[in-house]
């Protein structure tokens, strides 16, 4: 996927792409957490903006709680 660094992104796309990666490679939530980390910041929290990652953050949560739509 190609991220355009100069916009937020938002929740929809950080919980699409973490259920992408928890069915493609059949892992638990946390191990598609780092996955996805590792994969979209580069495990920098800063390298897609400060308010991305904070949008990560929250999307994380719906994702493990089960709460997004």
């Amino acid at each position: 996927m190609i991220i355009n660094k100069g916009g937020v992104l938002s929740e929809e796309y950080f919980i699409s792409y973490l259920r992408l990666v928890k069915n493609s490679l059949n892992c638990s939530n946390d191990e598609a957490y780092n996955i996805t980390f590792a994969r979209l910041f580069k495990n920098d929290p800063d390298s897609l903006g400060k308010k991305s990652y904070k949008t990560f953050q929250q999307a994380f949560i719906q994702f493990n709680e089960g709460t997004f739509k």
